[in-house]
């Protein structure tokens, strides 16, 4: 039991601790804390520099030695001449392969000249100038767009003997279909047909004709300078 000296004491302590006004608390139970950003420092790059004074020596190989005749055979045996593939370099050319080709006409290996607008049949070795087309209406292109010839103007194919295995047929300064009938008259002779323009024709003819011979390569050709209804110029 306490004694009125402890009570008066402890009465005291009481009083004294009610007037210790409340610690004010903060609305907020934690504060976030800002840190300072840390931004790189940038950097100077300095290019290095070649401390060295003395210029660079260009290295050089040592020099070969001079081949010697061993060497060189060796190396002879070893080179291909590709000049032996030309097979047709000893072939004589025919005379009648085509030289040039004019506006109006051609001029042959031989010599001869075939102008004043004609076409060329070269058939069996011989050189004919030709002249298919009707008259003075002077036009090879039917109403389809179609290069076409009678069978009269081919007549010469089936007098010659033996027949001419392929014929060369070129249409002018350009290319174009052939007409079944054109074609059907070629076939009915035996004699296979291919077509080109002018230039190219003559071409494939000098090459055929000196690699097969005349006797199995004919050609018929129209000048490069034919235009429909006026002829060559």
């Amino acid at each position: 039991m306490a004694t009125p000296g402890q009570s008066l004491h402890l009465s005291t302590v009481l009083r004294t601790l009610r007037r210790i006004p409340p610690t004010p608390q903060s609305s907020t139970s934690s504060t976030r804390l800002t840190l300072p950003s840390r931004r790189p420092t940038p950097t100077t790059f300095i290019p290095s520099t070649s401390l060295h004074t003395t210029a660079r020596l260009a290295i050089r190989p040592p020099p070969k030695p001079p081949a010697s005749a061993e060497d060189e055979n060796a190396q002879k045996a070893h080179t291909f001449d590709f000049d032996r593939l030309d097979v047709l370099s000893s072939a004589p050319v025919p005379s009648t392969a085509i030289d040039i080709c004019h506006a109006d006409g051609f001029a042959l290996n031989s010599g001869v000249r075939i102008d004043g607008g004609a076409g060329a049949l070269l058939v069996g070795g011989e050189a004919f100038a030709w002249r298919p087309w009707d008259g003075a209406a002077k036009r090879l292109v039917n109403d389809k767009a179609q290069w076409e010839v009678s069978a009269e103007g081919l007549g010469v194919l089936g007098l010659v003997w033996p027949r001419p295995d392929l014929l060369i047929l070129g249409l002018g300064p350009e290319m174009r279909p052939l007409s079944p009938a054109t074609r059907r008259a070629i076939s009915a002779l035996g004699i296979r047909v291919e077509i080109a323009d002018t230039r190219n024709a003559a071409a494939q003819y000098n090459l055929l004709a000196t690699e097969r011979g005349v006797d199995d390569v004919a050609a018929a050709l129209i000048p490069i300078g034919w235009k429909e209804g006026v002829g060559a110029v």
